[in-house]
């Protein structure tokens, strides 16, 4: 095996620069001794926080919940601007940015480490920038091809071939590897100085403690330079490359792993978008690359915003069910989960100044937080307990719903269809009671969701429509609701009233939809008004059953019948056993 691919197999993944070109999702190398974290194979890529929040999230949750690795946004100076892509448009390798200096930067990695998260840095190793002059937020100013003190105009490639050097056709290796993409300052990453130079910033990084690095449009660079780049540094990181698939083109994935081509992105966007889950069974025979050499991914920063991949306005709670599918399933050496914030238009930065926001299982102030919505932390120990257990009990009564065990340590049901799903699961679990981690926790022996008997290798349930159950032998205990699952009920009702905080236009009104019959079992034709006489607080209280688990979401309605969810996850709770109760919450 040659140096280059015994320290680079690559991420290959979906990027906002090749819009309508698929993407690939990552694949991992070994991680060298300094970068391991035991079982937790977990990768959340904090997009667009800052240093010190990072840090914070690191002691505060990530480390508590089990997640393996945090992948943090470019260090290095960049352009001024508010737009995340700024991010991407290195004026020198001072490590000043729009998420903090070089001192937060180094006690960020450090916190994470003292929590038992390592470090993966986004690097930029093809190009500068795209201005002919400016400056850098660190005060570094730069005139086109002149970045004073570390490049000059021999230094990036002038390739001749397209107005304005720009890349145009992807069916032209040359090309693709030495004209301008997207009108950014090419660097000339065949010749030693810029190959030493590249070194001497991923050198730095990883001086701090970066365990790893993401290396950003590696397609756009010939592979024998990125051979020589990484044969200069001083240890072997975690590395993975961005490498865009695009059909009939010449520079391939397989330039860069030696490893054929691969799309789990768009195979999960199309199965759970109506191309039926139960296609995922087999993933292996794909003709993929081997699992033990996956970095796998529901969405990353590019794809939820070039509608490469499921992102979290996804309708009928798809992309949280998918999520749970990738941290359940056994393909894959480690699984990233994006943590990032809601925008309006695809150029939008982080609220707030980068600084993440937080609270319980969500985010706050336009923070998303995907990484604490309850179900997909509690498939990272899900998946940080089934480790490398063979897949088992694969069931699939329709295309829409499927469930399966991982070995004697887990087992998952996912249902992607409008209606529950009630049955008796057959398991290779033993008999004990288990905590349904995507309702609740276990806590000191105890269920805050669903508990889940399993008596003579069975249990009966009731999956949610558009949700999931998942129990493994790491979140064992008793109570709960019924262990019958979700939707099941103790007697008599109870007077829950909602209060959703929601803005509106003229002729838009609140509704409530819900996987219970009351509220209209996700048909939306059956979903219920709720009032606005304190708008913009719409208001409804209605009888449900008591003791009652269930999902439910808020929908606007038009007057021309067309009507917008809000954002996933499903909102979920238990109702009260007796007397009322009162659920406050605002529009996501």
């Amino acid at each position: 095996m040659s140096f280059f691919v015994r320290f680079i197999l690559a991420l290959v993944l979906l990027t906002s620069f090749a819009s309508g070109v698929p993407h690939e999702p990552p694949q991992a190398k070994t991680l060298n001794a300094r970068a391991t974290v035991g079982s937790k194979s977990v990768i959340v890529q904090m997009f667009e926080w800052t240093w010190d929040s990072i840090a914070a999230e690191c002691t505060a949750f990530l480390g508590p919940a089990g997640y393996g690795y945090v992948q943090t946004s470019p260090p290095q100076e960049h352009i001024t601007g508010t737009e995340w892509w700024t991010d991407y448009q290195p004026v020198s390798y001072i490590l000043t940015s729009k998420r903090g200096d070089r001192a937060q930067f180094q006690s960020m990695i450090e916190t994470c480490h003292d929590a038992g998260v390592l470090v993966i840095a986004d690097t930029i190793f093809n190009h500068m920038t795209g201005n002919a002059e400016g400056s850098g937020v660190a005060g570094s100013t730069y005139t086109q091809f002149v970045y004073p003190g570390i490049y000059e105009a021999q230094d990036f490639h002038y390739c001749g071939l397209e107005p304005g050097n720009t890349i145009v056709n992807y069916d032209n290796e040359v090309e693709v590897w030495t004209c301008e993409l997207e009108g950014l300052a090419d660097l000339a990453t065949d010749t030693t100085y810029v190959q030493g130079r590249l070194a001497e910033y991923a050198n730095d990084l990883m001086s701090l403690g970066v365990d790893g690095l993401r290396l950003d449009a590696a397609k756009n660079i010939d592979p024998a330079n990125i051979e020589a780049i990484v044969a200069l540094f001083n240890s072997s990181p975690y590395l993975t490359q961005e490498v865009i698939w695009g059909a009939g083109q010449p520079v391939t994935p397989e330039l860069y792993t030696g490893i054929g081509k691969f799309r789990y992105t768009t195979a999960l966007q199309s199965a759970f978008s109506g191309g039926g889950i139960s296609n995922l069974e087999d993933l292996s025979d794909q003709g993929w690359i081997a699992s033990s050499d996956a970095n796998v991914f529901v969405t990353n920063h590019d794809t939820e915003r070039n509608g490469g991949s499921l992102n979290y306005e996804s309708p009928s709670n798809t992309y949280t069910t998918a999520m749970i599918f990738s941290l359940a399933y056994p393909f894959g050496n480690t699984v990233t989960i994006l943590s990032s914030y809601e925008f309006a238009t695809t150029d939008d930065g982080a609220p707030n100044g980068g600084a993440g926001e937080c609270s319980g299982t969500e985010g706050e102030d336009g923070w998303l937080c995907q990484h604490r919505w309850l179900p997909v932390s509690g498939m990272v120990g899900f998946k940080n307990n089934v480790g490398s257990a063979a897949l088992t009990d694969w069931v699939s009564p329709q295309s829409e719903q499927i469930a399966f065990g991982r070995g004697a340590l887990g087992f998952v049901a996912i249902n992607n269809a409008d209606s529950d799903w009630s049955t008796a699961f057959s398991t290779s679990l033993p008999d004990d009671s288990y905590c349904d981690v995507i309702s609740g926790t276990s806590s000191s022996g105890n269920c805050t969701g669903t508990g889940i008997t399993v008596s003579g290798g069975s249990f009966t349930a009731s999956v949610p429509a558009r949700s999931a159950i998942a129990i493994h032998t790491g979140a064992v205990g008793t109570g709960g609701t019924s262990s019958t699952g979700t939707g099941s009920s103790g007697s008599g009702t109870v007077s829950v009233t909602f209060q959703e905080t929601a803005t509106t236009t003229f002729g838009e009104n609140i509704f409530i939809s819900g996987s219970i019959p009351e509220l209209g079992s996700w048909d939306t034709d059956d979903s219920v008004a709720l009032s606005a006489a304190d708008y913009p607080v719409w208001t409804l209280t209605i009888d449900l059953p008591a003791n009652t688990l269930f999902d439910y979401k808020f929908i606007r309605k038009e007057t021309d019948g067309s009507i917008e969810w809000e954002s996933d996850p499903n909102r979920e709770t238990t109702t009260v056993s007796s007397g009322s109760e009162t659920l406050t919450s605002t529009w996501r």
